[in-house]
């Protein structure tokens, strides 16, 4: 049976691994009880944040650090996750495998590093993917800019309308939607009502399981 899509473009972080609640967020809460003990952020408010009005911003507007204090959560983070492994939603294993097996490319556009990214789908089975950009690129190159899928679609030689851009983040969307890609909304990493609700106002399509985004590619 044919591709709906010739090419995968996934986010990294609450797309393909469970990496907020169980990574990012405690890095978070220990970092600022360490060296900013008067922030304080739950859960839901780091997702809700993180979608808008999207991390760069919520550090400084929100948790009020400066660019340099910047900098040392990015270290301190960076070296949290080289000791972290965050684990594939089940299911994503055999989505990719079978859409590779297929002859579909798979692209990640994460706000991540790529180091990070490639090991998680190292240590995790994952089919590797033909392409990552991730957080070491200039910041005018990293999503919500298109220019990642500029870079893909010139790349493989493919129409915006092969692509399938999947995001949990408005970020992506926004990426998308400036490229003229269709976008998926993933909706399995949270249950928060104001988040699910721009999702499925504004996706072209939106997905709460993974088992639901598996039966749309493959029927």
């Amino acid at each position: 049976m044919e591709l709906k899509y010739r090419c995968l473009v996934l986010d990294h972080d609450d797309t393909v691994v469970n990496s907020t609640a169980t990574v990012h967020y405690p890095c978070f809460v220990e970092y600022m009880e360490k060296y900013q003990p008067g922030v304080h952020l739950t859960l839901e408010e780091y997702f809700r944040y993180n979608f808008d009005p999207g991390v760069i911003p919520m550090f400084t507007e929100i948790c009020g650090l400066t660019l340099e204090e910047m900098y040392h959560e990015e270290a301190y983070w960076k070296e949290y996750v080289k000791h972290h492994v965050p684990r594939a939603y089940p299911g994503i294993r055999e989505i990719l495998t079978e859409f590779r097996s297929r002859g579909g490319f798979i692209a990640v556009v994460s706000h991540s590093f790529s180091e990070y990214i490639l090991r998680d789908y190292r240590e995790n089975s994952l089919p590797l993917p033909d392409q990552v950009y991730g957080w070491e690129y200039p910041p005018e190159q990293r999503k919500p800019s298109p220019w990642p899928l500029y870079r893909i679609m010139e790349s493989l030689n493919l129409p915006p309308e092969q692509l399938l851009v999947v995001d949990d983040l408005k970020p992506g969307y926004d990426m998308a939607r400036a490229a003229g890609v269709p976008f998926a909304g993933a909706g399995w990493a949270n249950d928060i009502p104001e988040i699910e609700a721009f999702m499925r106002k504004n996706c072209d399509r939106y997905f709460k399981t993974v088992a639901a985004w598996r039966d749309y590619l493959f029927s």
